[in-house]
């Protein structure tokens, strides 16, 4: 195996200890929260997907956002942030970001 086979596994298992210490939930709900969010990642990497979070203000945010053929470059040199999940708005034809806590759905 190479040590790259794993790193989808790793990177679910960090989301979801980010989101218990967010929120305080079960590892369980924290777990199963972090692979919808591989999920929706892997969908978005193929074409638009529709989904729905909390914004930082309470509201509601229905989404249509992708990652197939857009290549993010951060404006700073910082690592990569593993709380939040970036993605290409549809709608506003830019980049946006949402707390991997607050996903709702994705539809």
């Amino acid at each position: 195996m190479k040590p790259t086979d794993h790193a989808f596994r790793t990177k679910v298992f960090r989301r979801a200890y980010e989101i218990r210490e967010a929120t305080g939930k079960t590892f369980e709900v924290c777990l199963a929260k972090s692979w919808a969010l591989f999920r929706l990642e892997k969908a978005m990497e193929r074409g638009v997907v529709r989904f729905a979070y909390e914004k930082t203000d309470g509201s509601l945010r229905k989404a249509r956002g992708t990652l197939k053929d857009v290549k993010y470059v951060p404006k700073t040199t910082r690592p990569e942030n593993i709380r939040t999940f970036v993605y290409y708005d549809m709608e506003a034809r830019s980049f946006r970001c949402f707390r991997i806590e607050n996903l709702i759905t994705v539809y």
